[in-house]
């Protein structure tokens, strides 16, 4: 479970636990990593933790190399770890860009690279959990970083499906909407390769747009309802997890497809 100590990743970790799995917890944060692996230990929970950095290959193959070496077969990995940063058009910033693709998009990569030649060698099937979002759905988040890696984690996982149906090992892909996870203090996590974290004026529609995205995420769903819904998607072997009820974000995922719809019409009908 990568992104395994805080959000998302803890509530699905602790779901697992408490359906008799063993977890190997992997996180950058290393106070957050600890703290987790206690809790989930006095639960009962066999539980493992390895600091892990997803957007360094080498880092994730020596998670799984402390996960076999741990628990023996690996069946289920899920790749959780994500960060958030500014988008919009006003302030492009290359070394946040590739942050956020390091982490959200190859972090993914760096897991199945590492753990899907294992669980396809042992041949007991398996399942992998990829986090991504609604903004991997839709394009409300505009120009941005977080929304094109998250279309990424949804086009992989629907492509992992196809392919891995026939060997037995399942795919879901998380989307969720606002949940109250930490995403928004992501820059805490930020190695200084990056460069540092870069605060926007409250005051500019970079700093407005902020703003508005901390109060939605603060009223968002608990994590222990997003690890329930995934919880049962993996038992019940379904691609998608959608979090949240239709209402605004189906009114903006049909608006996209409507769009892409018509364009289609129109390319058939210069084909005639």
């Amino acid at each position: 479970m990568t992104g395994g100590a805080s959000g998302i990743g803890f509530a699905l970790s602790k779901a697992l636990v408490e359906a008799g799995m063993k977890v190997v917890l992997a996180d950058i944060e290393t106070h957050a990593l600890d703290f987790a692996v206690k809790a989930l230990r006095e639960l009962g929970g066999v539980v493992q933790g390895v600091s892990c950095d997803v957007a360094d290959a080498d880092s994730v193959v020596r998670a799984s190399e402390t996960a076999f070496e741990a628990f023996g077969h690996v069946h289920m990995i899920c790749n959780n770890a994500g960060v958030g940063d500014g988008g919009g058009i006003d302030n492009i910033f290359l070394d946040s860009w590739r942050w956020v693709i390091d982490v959200n998009l190859m972090g993914v990569l760096h897991g199945i690279r590492a753990f899907l030649p294992h669980i396809r060698a042992h041949g007991e099937g398996g399942h992998i959990v990829n986090t991504a979002s609604m903004a991997g759905m839709n394009s409300g988040l505009g120009f941005s970083a977080y929304s094109a890696s998250k279309f990424a984690v949804v086009n992989m996982s629907e492509g992992l499906a196809a392919e891995l149906k026939s060997l037995g090992i399942g795919v879901t892909v998380i989307c969720p909407g606002f949940v109250r996870t930490r995403i928004m203090e992501s820059g805490r996590n930020r190695p200084d390769r990056y460069g540092s974290a870069r605060t926007p004026d409250p005051n500019s529609p970079d700093g407005k747009l902020l703003a508005h995205l901390i109060e939605l995420n603060q009223a968002g769903i608990d994590p222990a309802d997003v690890a329930a819904q995934t919880l049962k998607a993996i038992r019940e072997n379904r691609l998608y997890v959608f979090t949240h009820p239709g209402g605004e974000w189906r009114t903006e995922v049909e608006e996209r497809f409507t769009a892409i719809l018509a364009a289609m019409d129109k390319a058939a009908r210069r084909s005639t």
